[in-house]
């Protein structure tokens, strides 16, 4: 899977699962387009429809509310951009965007792009100091600019610190000024119950690669009273909100992997959590100064992804502490990107007050399915010497050259 003997990046991507792998397998010995009339149509057209129906119920759905796409990426491109241009549409004084300033730069390039192009203006709420959308200064911004919003984008919990946030709270007071709420689920969608019905959301987007599905498929939840403009046209699928050949392999490992994380979940959440705490406690002890971004969640009290670790290592651009950690066979990401060689600070530590030298010096640690303790072992006997390494290495923007610096991180 990875060159690395420890894999701590599994919010990037995650192991194929071999129940996922093996529907895959099946499904490849069969040919039929699920548009086509004929026998070999019919059947791709039920497997597709029963992939539909398996991920409908592990998020508490209805199946037509559930339009497949390529990933998680393009959801959000769907929901923002069509949310959009429909409500606009509807009425032209509508052109805000309730926006948080934590979100993934799927949500975050969508949005701007909608401002650049299409005359949208953001309005941002703020978050917590642990990454928590305020929710009195968010009722604020709904009442201020309630009657000119065409939607509010909420992620159900964080990427980079795992900060689970009150979406269906945040959606109840959306709605009650008709204002549609997209939230992207994707961090969160088989590592905590994901409720779409109790959310109140117009609009969800998940992926499944990050639950052990395949790579290259997705889904945009769509409550049933809500239109979207589409953002690509055709044959009209998938409620002719997403034109384009449905891919009957990816479904069905699509829904084997849901399937399996839905039933399993409350264990492997256990299991997580487990893991995750003895990974902070073992990390602090080593390295005292290090310090752990967003709630400590201690027990697994639904504060935070149970997978999650992000910590700020004060002295050491985050870039360094990776490619140090990879040299010694651990894979973990960063906060940051790389803009023309000059590490970047997180936008989500910015957003929750940090300055931008806590903001680069982070490393995020992400733990999934083949997560053990020895693992864990692994990443504590090797974070010490990793850390002093990078230490040496300087923080680059103090230094008057510009050091070549790595990539970043998704998801």
């Amino acid at each position: 899977m990875n060159n690395s003997a420890v894999y701590l990046d599994h919010a990037a991507t995650t192991t194929l699962n071999p129940v996922a792998q093996a529907a895959m397998l099946e499904e490849y010995a069969h040919t039929g387009n699920p548009s086509s009339l004929h026998g070999a149509g019919r059947r791709a057209h039920r497997v597709v429809d029963e992939a539909r129906t398996t991920i409908a119920q592990t998020l508490s759905a209805h199946p037509s509310e559930v339009i497949f796409t390529s990933g998680g990426t393009e959801s959000d491109n769907l929901a923002l951009k069509g949310l959009y241009w429909s409500r606009r549409d509807a009425d032209p004084s509508r052109r805000k965007i309730l926006i948080s300033g934590i979100e993934h730069h799927a949500i975050l390039d969508t949005a701007e792009w909608l401002e650049s192009h299409e005359g949208a203006e953001l309005v941002w709420m703020p978050v917590e100091r642990e990454g928590r959308l305020d929710v009195s200064a968010a009722a604020q911004l709904l009442e201020q600019h309630a009657d000119e919003l065409a939607l509010a984008t909420l992620m159900w919990a964080n990427n980079e610190v795992g900060t689970i946030q009150p979406v269906a709270e945040f959606a109840a007071l959306a709605a009650a000024h008709g204002v549609p709420v997209h939230t992207d689920a994707v961090q969160a969608y088989g590592a905590i119950p994901v409720d779409f019905a109790a959310s109140g959301a117009a609009t969800l987007a998940v992926s499944a690669h990050k639950i052990g599905g395949p790579v290259g498929i997705g889904a945009l939840l769509v409550r049933r009273d809500v239109t979207l403009t589409p953002i690509q046209h055709g044959g009209g699928h998938e409620r002719k909100m997403r034109s384009g050949t449905m891919n009957a392999v990816a479904a069905a490992g699509f829904a084997a992997a849901a399937h399996d994380a839905w039933q399993g979940l409350e264990e492997y959440s256990r299991t997580l959590v487990t893991l995750r705490d003895m990974a902070v406690e073992r990390i602090t002890e080593q390295i005292p100064e290090a310090t752990l971004n967003g709630p400590a969640d201690t027990g697994g009290c639904a504060q935070r992804l149970p997978g999650n670790l992000h910590f700020s290592f004060p002295g050491c651009e985050g870039d360094s502490l990776l490619f140090v950690l990879d040299m010694l066979g651990i894979a973990s990401s960063t906060g940051s990107a790389c803009t023309a060689g000059v590490p970047q600070p997180s936008h989500v530590l910015l957003a929750m007050g940090r300055d931008a030298r806590q903001a680069r010096s982070v490393q995020r640690f992400t733990l999934g399915h083949s997560t053990s303790a020895a693992d864990i072992e692994a990443l504590v006997k090797a974070l010490p010497e990793a850390y002093q390494r990078a230490k040496k290495a300087g923080m680059a923007a103090d230094q008057s050259s510009i050091h070549t610096a790595g990539t970043g991180f998704n998801r």
